[in-house]
């Protein structure tokens, strides 16, 4: 009798990548994945630049074939609706299927911002989203991207360097300030205005018209493309109904990116994961550590030991420019900028300890603040 192998609910990176490492470590139990979404396997950096520039349209993450050569069965449109811990099963509509082990690689999904007209704003998490952007983009005479975190800023980037006419409007005075602090902040600021994009901050959208939107101050923007990249919601809602531990809309798990239910593991955007080197739980959101956590999964589904311990990080290209992070993530007590030939280097420390490192032509920094960060080193500048 065949067992019924490992299920995975997710065709993102940490999807792909757990039925990728349990396949290096067994060859023989079925491997599948359910996926909501009906594209694919793709890789979602491009979709905010080169993609939306309209410079590529390979953004698969492997051929077809790939799955085919390691027979792992691959289901698109296919959205989990329910999760039972007791029978080991899951339900896709009304199939249900059975697992020896599950992997939820569930992802997260950007919402309508709570405005009047809000649902008029086109997100981008989705090739689906990146193709009907692109498509609109084609056509506009001149665009709206509201929030200034690292998608917003990449978004409005690209659509500037398409010639299109782009004002970055979000509430807080800065891009990225209270993550990064002020002065990579305005860095940051000056990456988007130099790719020919207008910034407006500390104002919030009111509201969006056929017309355009409505700031809080009064002013309307006249635009026919408004971007929304105010954020996502962690898709926990399978596992939360079906009781396992959830923490602010989040799957908790270990190093080992276990469950709190026996033969159930969860990586990527859904988990809180415990780093094994920062000794904490983490909430991360980066491609790489969703990778990375997703490996570990399909390691241990396996049988095999594996923990997550490297360090997070990310890389973002607003422009033609190329900043690079490390960090636990979750706050620092003190940051010192520091200019680097065309460039600069941000450091960040907590305890006296690197807890981060923001680079911008300045790999041999990053590189450091990698190793710094994971051994709990003090920064290589003083911090006062």
């Amino acid at each position: 009798m065949v067992s019924p192998g490992v299920i995975i609910v997710g065709s993102g990176p940490a999807g792909v990548a757990a039925a990728a490492s349990f396949r290096d470590h067994d060859g023989d139990a079925p491997v599948r994945i359910f996926s909501a979404d009906i594209d694919l396997p793709y890789a979602r950096p491009p979709l905010s630049k080169e993609y939306l520039r309209g410079q590529t349209d390979d953004v698969a993450l492997h051929p077809a074939q790939w799955f085919d050569d390691r027979a792992i069965e691959l289901t698109p449109g296919a959205p989990v609706d329910r999760l039972d811990v007791a029978e080991r099963a899951v339900y896709a509509g009304d199939q249900r299927h059975t697992y020896d082990t599950l992997i939820l690689a569930c992802g997260a999904a950007p919402a309508a911002p709570p405005i009047p007209g809000g649902r008029r704003a086109l997100p981008l998490r989705s090739l689906a989203d990146a193709a009907a952007l692109r498509g609109a983009a084609s056509t506009a005479a001149s665009a709206v991207v509201i929030g200034s975190g690292f998608i917003g800023c990449e978004a409005a980037a690209s659509l500037a360097m398409r010639g299109i006419p782009v004002t970055l409007v979000a509430p807080g005075a800065l891009p990225q300030e209270k993550r990064l602090g002020p002065e990579a902040a305005e860095r940051l600021r000056d990456l988007v205005t130099a790719s020919g994009a207008r910034h407006v901050g500390g104002v919030a959208v009111e509201e969006i018209t056929d017309a355009g939107v409505r700031l809080g101050n009064g002013v309307t923007i006249d635009c026919d493309l408004v971007l929304a990249a105010t954020g996502v919601t962690p898709q926990s809602g399978i596992a939360a109904a079906a009781g396992l531990d959830v923490r602010d809309s989040r799957v908790v798990v270990g190093s080992d990116m276990a469950t709190s239910a026996p033969g159930v593991y969860a990586a990527g955007d859904v988990a809180l994961a415990r780093h094994e080197v920062a000794g904490r739980h983490l909430a991360i959101e980066h491609w790489q550590d969703a990778t990375d956590q997703g490996a570990v999964a399909g390691g241990r589904a396996a049988g095999r030991p594996a923990k997550w311990d490297a360090v997070p990080g990310f890389w973002t290209s607003i422009g033609d420019s190329t900043l690079k992070y490390h960090a636990w993530g979750d706050g620092y007590e003190r940051s010192r900028l520091l200019e680097r030939d065309d460039g600069f280097t941000v450091w960040y420390d907590s305890g006296n300890a690197v807890v981060g490192v923001l680079t911008f032509n300045a790999d041999d920094d990053y590189e450091l603040g990698e190793r710094l960060i994971a051994e709990h080193r003090p920064a290589p500048v003083p911090m006062e």
